[in-house]
């Protein structure tokens, strides 16, 4: 089944977000390798082309799991939660309707 991992940012999160972002992201292929990722990406706190630029105010990652309990235990042992970027993560079932 499909999950939606919701995750907010604390404030001024860019520099922790930094230095985690390769292990992140590195997890975020697994799960891509595995046929498993539908979409995963950042909040940006502008509306603009290079939000780079800016901070972000969370991220969001819709993936396949064998359960809840297990999308929650993949998304409590994400880099971004163990370097202390999101105040807050949660993990609900999604449907995937379109396209």
């Amino acid at each position: 089944m499909l999950y939606a991992i919701i995750s907010t940012d604390i404030k001024n999160s860019t520099p922790l977000r930094q230095q985690a972002r390769p292990k992140h992201l590195q997890r975020l292929e697994a799960l891509k390798s595995e046929g498993r990722l539908i979409l995963a990406g950042p909040h940006p706190m502008i509306d603009s082309d290079d939000p780079q630029a800016s901070s972000f105010s969370g991220s969001l990652v819709v993936a396949e799991f064998s359960s809840q309990n297990d999308a929650q235990s993949w998304a409590d042992h994400d880099p971004y939660v163990e370097a202390g970027v999101y105040a807050d993560v949660v993990v609900k079932p999604f449907k995937k309707v379109l396209p």
